[in-house]
């Protein structure tokens, strides 16, 4: 967010140059991990609906493991608590990225998409409750549909070939981060049970390793990979979703780099882990978690039983009534001026990729409802309700997306030929964007 006449904050304004070249480096892996996404969701769709289903079936339930330390699961089982694992570290170290560096590292620039996420995650829990009342049905899903799926959004952004300007592709990411945090705290305080205190202070004890050595400089896979896994392995039979473990870790990473050192051990190990998060463990969960069965009569349960309809409900009208409420009101409260080349319906059409809530939302459906016939109509609820926002989304971006053409074409003019756009070059807007950064 930049500083504007009248000392009004701009919203949605040029983005600074180190912050601009994160973003665009965090969102092109994101993308071709959310195309990656779409299509194992597609292949497992397919596979569950084929001749070939008693097999999907065989593979996602096999288990495997080492019984003795309590790590005898399913595959399905494992993408979950392992290969998710990866992807929940990688959002931390988003996260502590954005607290240390981006746009949450101040009061003032975090509390647009602090507030919006948080909305965006209230008011959709709220409609399922509601809903879910109303027809008769338990509270047991309100969590699901407070997840928004980034890769898979920036997939269908990809797909439409719609122009997003660096601000909103910016501003989308920073919704996405908090929304993470936001579902990271609910799975690991909602859905814990048997809790067993000696493995947790074992996990405990492993992260407070982990932090000493970060903070003593010392580097090598040899000492982290290991501890990783078993700090993963004592949280798990601590009772506590092992996500929260990569998470963990994520934010213990030191960000800000030393004078001897060209990146952070947080941007290198994200620079390593994001192409393993985004191109397999987030598609290969989806491949086993996304194996509903589509018949008429599954999808008429999705929209007659008040679970599935209340998570239905929660993620397309939910979260476009959270963000884009909460993006105005706290734009309102902080008197900033929406950048004048954009509009509020921009910010309306940005809230519809809020109701994709593919990965998390999955996730937290198995969580709540575990092997029962209503978790696989949750399930299928989330697919409905993940195209229903794409196909929204779509509608409504695509159609401006002659001025987002338009404002990518003029940030990315670099006459001169120096590596760096004409726009952080020139008055005040290189003395805005520039100078904010540094």
């Amino acid at each position: 967010m930049a500083t504007g006449p009248r000392s009004r904050p701009l919203f949605l304004g040029v983005l600074p140059w180190p912050e601009r070249r994160a973003v665009a480096h965090a969102l092109r892996t994101e993308t071709v991990g959310g195309l990656v996404l779409l299509a194992a969701a597609v292949v497992a769709l397919a596979w569950a609906n084929s001749p070939f289903s008693g097999a999907y079936e065989a593979i996602r339930d096999f288990h495997f493991g080492i019984p003795a330390l309590g790590l005898d699961l399913s595959v399905g089982h494992w993408s979950a608590d392992g290969l998710l694992a990866v992807f929940f570290l990688v959002a931390g170290i988003e996260l502590k990225r954005e607290l240390v560096v981006g746009e949450l590292r101040t009061p003032a620039t975090a509390a647009l998409p602090v507030v919006a996420a948080v909305c965006g995650m209230v008011v959709p829990a709220g409609l399922y409750a509601a809903v879910s009342a109303f027809g008769g049905g338990g509270l047991s899903g309100w969590a699901v549909p407070m997840a928004t799926d980034i890769a898979f959004a920036l997939a269908v952004l990809a797909v439409i070939s719609t122009h997003l300007p660096a601000a909103l592709r910016a501003f989308l990411l920073t919704l996405a981060v908090v929304d993470d945090l936001g579902a990271i705290l609910v799975i690991a305080v909602f859905f814990t049970s048997d809790l067993n205190v000696w493995a947790l202070l074992g996990a405990v004890a492993g992260l407070a390793v982990f932090y000493v050595l970060q903070r003593l400089r010392i580097t090598g896979w040899w000492w982290y990979v290991p501890l990783g896994v078993v700090i993963w392995g004592l949280m798990y039979n601590g009772g506590v979703h092992a996500t929260v473990a990569g998470v963990a870790m994520g934010l213990i990473l030191r960000t800000t780099r030393d004078d001897d050192e060209v990146t952070s051990p947080a941007e290198r190990t994200g620079f390593l882990l994001h192409p393993l998060s985004a191109g397999v463990a987030v598609p290969l969960f989806a491949l086993f978690a996304a194996g509903v069965t589509v018949s008429a009569g599954s999808l008429g349960q999705v929209f007659t039983s008040p679970e599935p309809l209340g998570v239905v409900v929660g993620l397309v009208l939910g979260k476009i009534l959270g963000i884009f409420a909460g993006t105005y009101l706290a734009a309102r409260f902080t008197r900033a001026r929406l950048n004048p080349d954009l509009a509020w319906a921009d910010v309306f059409g940005l809230a519809t990729l809020g109701g994709i809530g593919f990965t998390v939302a999955l996730l937290i459906g198995e969580l709540a409802f575990p092997s029962t016939a209503q978790g696989e109509h949750v399930k299928a609820a989330v697919l409905v309700a993940s195209v229903m926002s794409a196909c929204l989304a779509s509608l409504l971006l695509h159609r401006r997306n002659r001025l987002y053409r338009r404002l990518c074409a003029e940030e990315d003019v670099d006459a001169d030929g120096d590596g760096i756009p004409d726009i952080y070059q020139r008055g005040d807007a290189a003395r805005t964007a520039s100078g904010q950064a540094d």
